[in-house]
């Protein structure tokens, strides 16, 4: 009797409850990564570049999964998907970094233990192969947070990652990205000057701000982890930096959640967004989907800028919110299922 009256309210709880929110309370994710959020136009992307963008985050999410299955920490798994993002040239960070306007590669980066609060970053190096091992470097190696410039290339030779010539990172795709971008502004300060607010053509220039990668992971000891890199703004000036390796902006880990982000970095850093995140976790309640959901559709576009961030807590409930036509964004599950996606599903 107990077993049939038991299986009844089962039911009528499936009735007034979504099968999805049900899902989402059920699942346990472990990893969730993403590849950069902006203007993905669906009707511009062919189906093998979109086959070409899910088979590397699907790449990377299954490394990061095999170490979480096989014990490894949370920094492991973290380090280990965006290398492989960093290593593509279809991302904006490593191998596919976006052209400054002096045409240069600057490549930002930073990663955080979420258990410690031990973090480390560097930002504005053109030689160092994989900059998120280079974070990760300062973090262990160094007694600083953050390096830049010049100083972290040679900090990252003496700690024996791997130096390349700037031109590894060229590619001709990102360098015509450039000669575009140095085009539309020249027209919009023509427009400006006409006193015709840079609409002119309808130029926006609003692909040139977006682009990053980022993971986020919780392992098998209940400890998580963030990584994010970049190579910034297309046709970005004077060694402007943006909240990718800002710890608390763009990269963010404690014992309640992980947060990565991508967008207009000027917003973000206004916001303090990853840190912004766990406050509203830990200061007022919020789940995390209820606190990422607040910085990316209210406070972030509250100033004029967009994005998405990726955030998973310590339960293994993640959110991947973003405001703009796509984000390139995966996750992984506890028991090793995948799922990767583009466009808003």
């Amino acid at each position: 009797m107990n077993a049939i009256l038991a299986r009844i309210v089962l039911a009528l709880c499936l009735i007034f409850v979504p099968i999805s929110l049900i899902r989402a309370q059920e699942t346990k994710y472990v990893m969730v990564i993403h590849g950069g959020a902006g203007t993905i136009l669906q009707s511009q992307m062919t189906a093998e570049r979109e086959v070409a963008y899910k088979t590397k985050l699907t790449e990377a999410l299954n490394a990061g999964y095999q170490l979480l299955k096989s014990g490894k920490p949370s920094l492991d798994a973290v380090e280990a998907a965006v290398r492989i993002l960093e290593d593509s040239p279809l991302f904006n960070a490593g191998k596919g970094a976006v052209f400054t306007h002096d045409g240069k590669n600057e490549l930002d980066a930073a990663i955080m233990d979420g258990t410690t609060l031990r973090a480390g970053s560097i930002a504005g190096v053109t030689t160092i192969k994989n900059p998120i091992s280079a974070a990760r470097a300062v973090m262990e190696k160094s007694e600083h947070v953050m390096m830049v410039g010049p100083g972290a290339e040679k900090f990252a030779k003496e700690a024996g990652l791997e130096i390349v010539d700037p031109s590894y990172f060229r590619t001709q795709s990102r360098w015509d990205a450039l000669q575009k971008a140095i085009k539309e502004d020249s027209l919009k300060a023509a427009a400006e000057k006409s006193n015709r607010k840079g609409q002119l053509f309808g130029i926006q220039n609003k692909d040139n701000k977006f682009g990053t990668v980022g993971a986020v992971a919780l392992d098998q000891k209940g400890n998580l982890a963030a990584a994010t890199s970049t190579g910034g703004m297309t046709n970005k000036k004077y060694g402007r930096v943006g909240d990718a390796p800002l710890i608390g902006v763009g990269t963010y880990a404690n014992d309640i959640v992980g947060v990565s982000c991508t967008g207009w970095g000027e917003f973000f850093i206004r916001n303090v967004v990853a840190h912004e995140v766990a406050a509203l976790m830990a200061y007022k309640g919020l789940s995390v989907e209820a606190a990422t959901q607040e910085l990316i559709f209210k406070k972030v576009p509250a100033l004029g800028g967009d994005g998405g961030l990726i955030a998973l807590d310590k339960n293994g409930r993640m959110a991947m919110p973003f405001n703009t036509e796509g984000m390139y964004r995966g996750a992984v599950t506890q028991d090793g299922k995948i799922e990767v996606y583009i466009y808003k599903n």
